[in-house]
C-alpha cells in the first residue's frame, strides 16, 4: 500500500495524542522516565510558544510525530537582542524513528520559519541527529551560554546566511524550558503507568550534556 504523508499544524483535538507520542518517544532515553511530555503539556499556554510552527506528521491518517517551537534570544556584546527560535521536543513514535520522518518535519518547519522572518535556530541535542540538517557547533557562530561556555550539545542553524557575523552572542532559552522535575513527575503519575528503567542511552546523554567545545 502506498504511504500517504501529511504535515500540518497541530489542532486542539491532537493534544492528548501528541503528548502520548512524546512520552513514548522519550521515556527512559535520557533519564528513567521523561519530562518532555510535561513540557508539551505546559508549552502551548506560554507566551513564547509559536503555534504557527507547531506541526504534526501523519502517516496514512495517523499522527506519528510532532515538532514544537518557542521564541528564544541572542544578546551581543553591546546588549543588543536578537529574537531567534528554538525547537523541542521533536518526537517520532519509536517504531518510526530513523526513517526520515523527523527530518521531513524539521525541513518543513524551517521553510515556514523563514517565511515568518526568522533567520536562526539554536537547539540542544545530539549532534549526530542534527548535523545532516545543517546544524553546526555553537562555537562556530561564537554563541555561548551565560557562563561563557560552548556546550557540545548546543547546535545552531542559520536559515539565512551570515546573520551572526561580527558579534559574540549569549543564548537565552524561553523560561518555559526550565521544567520543574517535581511537577513533571506529578503529571506523569496521572498517566498510564510505564516502567522507568536505566539504559545505556542515559549515560551517553550525561556525557554529551556535560561536554564543552574549547
Amino acid at each position: 500500500m502506498k504511504e500517504t504523508l501529511c504535515i500540518r499544524n497541530e489542532k486542539r483535538a491532537d493534544y492528548e495524542k501528541v503528548e502520548k507520542i512524546t512520552r513514548e518517544a522519550f521515556y527512559n532515553q535520557y533519564i528513567p522516565g521523561c519530562v518532555e511530555h510535561y513540557l508539551v503539556h505546559i508549552m502551548r499556554e506560554h507566551e513564547d510558544f509559536i503555534p504557527e510552527l507547531d506541526f504534526v506528521i501523519e502517516l496514512n491518517g495517523e499522527i506519528i510525530g510532532d515538532i514544537m517551537y518557542t521564541k528564544a534570544k541572542l544578546v551581543d556584546e553591546e546588549r543588543n537582542q536578537k529574537e531567534i527560535l528554538t525547537f523541542g521536543p521533536i518526537s517520532i513514535l519509536p517504531e518510526y524513528q530513523r526513517k526520515g520522518y523527523g527530518k521531513m518535519l524539521m525541513e518543513h518547519s524551517f521553510e515556514k520559519a523563514k517565511e515568518m522572518g526568522y533567520d536562526t535556530i539554536v537547539i540542544f541535542g545530539a549532534p549526530s541527529n542534527y548535523v545532516s540538517c545543517g546544524f553546526k557547533s555553537c562555537k562556530k557562530y561564537n554563541i555561548s551560554t551565560e557562563d561563557g561556555k560552548y556546550p557540545a550539545a548546543m547546535l545552531v542553524k542559520e536559515l539565512l546566511p551570515d546573520q551572526l557575523l561580527g558579534h559574540k552572542w549569549v543564548y537565552f532559552d524561553s523560561p518555559v524550558m526550565a521544567i520543574s522535575e517535581e511537577a513533571a513527575k506529578v503529571y506523569d503519575d496521572t498517566l498510564e503507568k510505564m516502567e522507568k528503567r536505566h539504559q545505556p542511552s542515559q549515560e551517553e546523554f550525561y556525557i554529551m550534556s556535560h561536554s564543552f567545545v574549547e
